[in-house]
């Protein structure tokens, strides 16, 4: 495989994410450009992106390789990690999650405060890691002419909003195609939210805590469209108590399987179960609407 660019931390070694097995594959083979791709099939393939790349460079690497992407660069500055992918189609920029067992992501969720940016105020611990990495990114890309995507879970869901804001900003003919997210939290105030006119589909599992902080209280504001997936994990447009009561019947369902899930609905296992099975129906010829873009909220 040709241009490889691995770097490890020195002071922060990274391990694999115990739920990523070895064999694990991507679903959908890329042998034609993503929008060609029905908006199930690009949720689940970003869903298995953005868990892969919890595992180590090599394992990515070569299940990228096999999935029909023959370009894999590992970028890394301290502690804040993401790869860019790539075949003759399209080019795709996922970024790392939290990781509890990493200082650098715990500081940078922690840090609640907004700073002011090109254009709004931003969570100053997320906008730190970007900071941190957005430059080796950049530098990736700066001759990418392919549509360009965004993917990430959690604190990586947070920065690949962020890179897509530094992306549209900056000198170079990348252009962000659209922004797939899991389990991502409020990124910035309303100004900065609405910054970007592209799509960004932020699918958010039932109970999943992290979607839920910072609070609004603060000034924060979510990015994109929300999807979200009910106790049973189908999408629902619920709201209001409607949404208090079906997140309550799933709490009380996890607890009768020892779960808390607050913390389980946000495992990546979790997300991509419930949109292979989404993306299982599609393949059995039910049609499934594609959700209309909505700014964000």
């Amino acid at each position: 495989m040709n241009a490889r660019s691995f770097r490890w931390s020195r002071t922060r070694p990274r391990k694999p994410e115990a739920s990523t097995p070895a064999e694990m594959v991507l679903t959908i083979k890329l042998d034609r450009s993503i929008v060609e791709l029905s908006w199930i099939q690009r949720s689940l393939l970003f869903a298995e992106l953005a868990r892969l790349s919890y595992a180590v460079p090599e394992a990515v690497e070569r299940i990228a390789y096999e999935g029909g992407l023959d370009r894999c660069e590992y970028v890394e500055h301290d502690g804040a990690e993401g790869y860019v992918l790539s075949n003759r189609h399209d080019c795709i920029i996922v970024c790392r999650g939290t990781e509890p067992n990493q200082w650098n992501d715990i500081r940078a969720d922690a840090n609640a405060w907004t700073i002011a940016s090109e254009v709004g105020r931003v969570h100053s611990g997320f906008y730190s890691e970007v900071n941190d990495l957005w430059p080796k990114l950049e530098n990736k890309i700066k001759e990418n002419q392919r549509p360009l995507w965004f993917a990430g879970h959690s604190l990586g869901g947070a920065m690949a909003g962020i890179c897509a804001v530094r992306c549209k900003l900056a000198p170079i003919p990348s252009d962000p195609k659209a922004i797939f997210t899991y389990g991502a939290p409020r990124i910035g105030d309303r100004k900065y939210a609405s910054f970007l006119k592209i799509k960004h589909y932020r699918w958010v599992n039932n109970n999943d805590i992290v979607p839920r902080v910072p609070p609004i209280w603060l000034g924060y504001h979510h990015m994109g469209q929300e999807i979200y997936l009910n106790r049973y994990g189908r999408i629902s447009m619920i709201r209001s108590w409607l949404r208090v009561h079906d997140r309550l019947r799933g709490l009380l369902k996890s607890l009768r399987l020892w779960k808390l899930d607050y913390l389980s609905d946000h495992s990546m296992v979790e997300y991509i179960s419930h949109i292979r099975a989404l993306f299982e129906l599609e393949a059995s010829g039910r049609k499934l609407r594609k959700p209309r873009h909505i700014p964000a909220q």
